[in-house]
C-alpha cells in the first residue's frame, strides 16, 4: 500500500461536526461502559467537546488548530501552541480507521524538527491507559510529571 499524503489545514467554522466526530472517538471504549442510550452519549460527548474547546481557548489562545488530512480527505486534528519555552502538543488524533498508516509519527516527527531548530522542548499529556503512549515512548518523549492516570511527556528539542 503506497503511503498516503498527509497534509494540514487550518480549522475553518464549518470543521464543527468533523471535530466533535473526532472527539467522539476518543470516548468511545469508555462510553461503551456506562448503560446510557445512544442520545445520551451523544449529549454528554457533546457538552465535553464543548467543555474541552473552551478550556483550549482560554489556557493556550495562541495555539494553531488543524485538520489532519491523508489524500485529501479530513482524518484528525492537530493542535500546537508553540507560543511558550516549549511547543505544546494540545491534541493530536486521528479517525480509527486512519490510524497506524504513519500520520501520527510523522506530523510529531515534523513537531519534534521545529521545535528542535527553535531550541524547544515538545510536550503532550497523554492518558496512562492510552495506547499512543507507546509511541509517544518510541520517539524519545519520557515522562516528566504525573497527575492521576495524565502523564506529562517531554522531548528534548
Amino acid at each position: 500500500m503506497a503511503a498516503a499524503k498527509i497534509t494540514l489545514r487550518a480549522v475553518q467554522e464549518s470543521d464543527n461536526a468533523f471535530l466533535l466526530r473526532v472527539y467522539a472517538s476518543t470516548r468511545e471504549q469508555e462510553l461503551a461502559q456506562v448503560p446510557w442510550t445512544a442520545e445520551q452519549k451523544q449529549q454528554f460527548v457533546r457538552m465535553q467537546y464543548e467543555a474541552q474547546k473552551s478550556h483550549y481557548a482560554a489556557q493556550h489562545p495562541r495555539a494553531t488548530q488543524k485538520i489532519i488530512c491523508l489524500d485529501g480527505t479530513n482524518a484528525g486534528r492537530l493542535y500546537l501552541d508553540r507560543a511558550g519555552e516549549k511547543f505544546h502538543i494540545l491534541d493530536i488524533t486521528l479517525l480509527p480507521e486512519c490510524r497506524n498508516r504513519g500520520a501520527g509519527s510523522f506530523l510529531l516527527g515534523r513537531i519534534m524538527a521545529e521545535a528542535k531548530e527553535a531550541g524547544k522542548p515538545v510536550s503532550i499529556y497523554v492518558e496512562t491507559f492510552n495506547p499512543s503512549l507507546r509511541l509517544f515512548q518510541r520517539l524519545g518523549f519520557t515522562p516528566i510529571q504525573q497527575e492521576g492516570f495524565h502523564l506529562l511527556l517531554q522531548c528534548a528539542g
